[in-house]
Formats: structure tokens, sequence, C-alpha cells
């Protein structure tokens, strides 16, 4: 396949997201990963989620970013992530493909609620 089929079949990635997972022991360091992302970019941090929502199976917050911030933000996940699993997906319009597909791990690959993204 060429470059320009590929380019052509390529879905555009609009923004990231990550998403940090944590649990009651690990609440603290989850803070102290979130206080030094919003120290450090210019990211939308989003509400504490104590309970699974959507897809995802355990406790987390969400932090998007866009496409030129994924190669400072990912790196400081990699360097400071204090242990917790984060994932990494982009945003293209195909939540399912994004989380499952398309995505990337930090930590332990973490079991995500498929039906909640549309797939059985």
């Amino acid at each position: 396949m060429g470059v320009s089929a590929m380019k052509k079949d390529s879905p555009k990635i609009t923004g990231f997201h990550a998403h940090i997972y944590y649990d009651p022991t690990t609440r603290d360091a989850a803070a102290r990963v979130r206080e030094g992302l919003g120290a450090r970019f210019d990211v939308q941090l989003g509400r504490w989620h104590d309970e699974p929502v959507g897809p995802h199976t355990k406790a987390m917050y969400q932090v998007v970013f866009s496409p030129d911030q994924f190669g400072e933000v990912v790196p400081w996940l990699m360097l400071h992530r204090e242990g917790l699993d984060v994932l990494v997906h982009p945003e293209t319009g195909d939540s399912a493909r994004d989380h499952l597909d398309r995505s990337l791990w930090l930590g332990e690959k973490l079991k995500l609620n498929i039906p909640a993204l549309g797939r059985g």
C-alpha cells in the first residue's frame, strides 16, 4: 500500500485522552499526577470518577490534550505516573476503535467494558 493510500484511509486525530486509573490506596498518587499535569501542560482535567463509568472498569479521571501536545504529555506520564495504569487513546470519532484498537497503555492493560463502547 502506497503512502497516499495509507493517508487517505487514516482517520483524523482531533485530540487525545489519557485515563489515569486509581483505587482508594493510590488516590493520593493520582492526585499528585493530576497536579503535575495541570501545572506543566495546558490540558483539560476531567472529573474524578471514584466508581467505574462507561467503558472504564476502575476509578479514573480523564485528561484531554491536543495532538501537538502528545510528544510532551505522554513522555511525562511515562516518567511520572507513580506506578498508576494509564490508557492513552486518540479521538477520531470512533470511540470503540480508539479505546480498543488504537490505544496504548502505560502500566498494566486493564479490561474495559466492551459493550459500553458499542461492541458486543
